[in-house]
């Protein structure tokens, strides 16, 4: 019995210890450089507006998007009041006529009439990031720094495949 109640005894001797005492004994250390953040997109349904600063990606929380298509129209729309007053806007305008598929980490943009921005703007790149984050949040195993865009207008030549990383790396 004696040997019982003192095995009992040291079992919660220990479990109080490592409950109350847990820094007891660890030495502070100073900052520990851990190497350079993360980098890339990151994952959620975002579109990408213009600003002076170059490409800024705000989260859609509210917005239900389930299409690639239906965002362009959105990412056509432009940001709302409060973005504009944070000095984001689109450059684009929607098209009159197009389609979008997305099938892994491909998506291509077949378009009616001309292209009408330049490959490497901020432009193209408002709508590459912007399909690119939709993409990836689609089809979950493919990452968004993967997703190559290409733009087939129906007048003029391809462009791509582009990745959204070629616009925020300036």
């Amino acid at each position: 019995m004696r040997f019982r109640r003192s095995v009992v005894l040291t079992a919660l001797a220990a479990v109080l210890t490592a409950s109350t005492g847990c820094g007891v004994g660890v030495r502070p250390t100073g900052v520990i450089d851990a190497g350079e953040p993360a980098s890339g997109l990151t994952r959620g349904k975002r579109l990408y507006y213009a600003s002076d600063t170059g490409l800024r990606a705000v989260p859609l929380l509210d917005r239900e998007n389930d299409t690639l298509e239906a965002v362009m129209k959105l990412l056509a729309q432009g940001p709302t009041a409060a973005e504009r007053r944070e000095g984001l806007t689109t450059l684009l305008h929607a098209p009159s006529g197009y389609t979008v598929t997305g099938d892994g980490p491909r998506v291509t943009v077949d378009l009616e009439g001309p292209y009408w921005a330049q490959p490497r703007d901020q432009a193209t790149g408002q709508l590459v990031c912007t399909l690119a984050s939709f993409q990836s949040v689609s089809e979950a195993e493919v990452r968004a720094d993967d997703v190559e865009v290409t733009i087939r207008p129906g007048e003029g030549p391809e462009l791509g495949p582009l990745r959204c990383a070629e616009y925020l790396d300036r």
